[in-house]
């Protein structure tokens, strides 16, 4: 079914060049496909099949449905999205996004970050950010697709950071269930100044 719906849409891209609209597309389709890829990667890595896992990263990588949601989280999902690059590029047309979507290739290959410093808060310092291309920004949400799944099947069930459909609030729930039968010893350690 994934196959059908994205050779319909693509044959209707190319047979009607630029009048296929941004908005008409079939969101909840496309996004119903990537996820059943990304679910196919995910029980591949489970079952320990390399091989299997790769080849349908590979497809995700070159999936027309993969890059349009990649463009999409990028241009109008994410909150920094009219934050510019070194490429001045703060927002993009729905006929640009198509574009986008079209040329997103991973090469491997990406232009220099834009550095600015920010404040840290409560202190004088300033930390350096960088900020890629829009381009750059869609081709890494296009290999964190692919690349999530697998990883989200080989971490530690008890680790909560950074981590999708987790956050702080279930690791204080995880912390009271340890600790609610017995009391135990919690250690608090900042390791990041001892480098320095």
């Amino acid at each position: 079914m994934f196959k059908k719906i994205e050779a319909q849409v693509a044959v209707q891209m190319s047979n009607t060049a630029s009048t296929v609209e941004w908005s008409t597309l079939p969101w909840q389709e496309i996004e119903r496909a990537v996820f059943k890829l990304q679910k196919r990667i995910y029980q591949a890595t489970v079952e320990n099949n390399q091989p299997k896992a790769r080849k349908v990263q590979k497809t995700l990588l070159n999936s027309w449905f993969a890059k349009l949601m990649a463009v999409r989280r990028v241009t109008q999902e994410n909150k920094g999205k009219k934050t510019a690059g070194i490429d001045g590029v703060k927002s993009i047309e729905p006929k640009v996004r198509l574009e986008l979507a079209k040329a997103l290739k991973v090469t491997g290959k990406s232009r220099p970050v834009r550095r600015i410093y920010i404040p840290k808060p409560g202190k004088d310092e300033q930390r350096p950010l960088g900020i890629p291309t829009m381009n750059d920004r869609a081709t890494q949400a296009l290999v964190k697709m692919a690349i999530e799944p697998e990883w989200e099947a080989k971490f530690e069930s008890n680790s909560y950071g950074f981590r999708p459909g987790r956050g702080c609030h279930d690791a204080v729930d995880q912390i009271f269930q340890s600790i609610k039968q017995k009391a135990k010893y919690a250690l608090d350690a900042d390791i990041a100044g001892c480098f320095d």
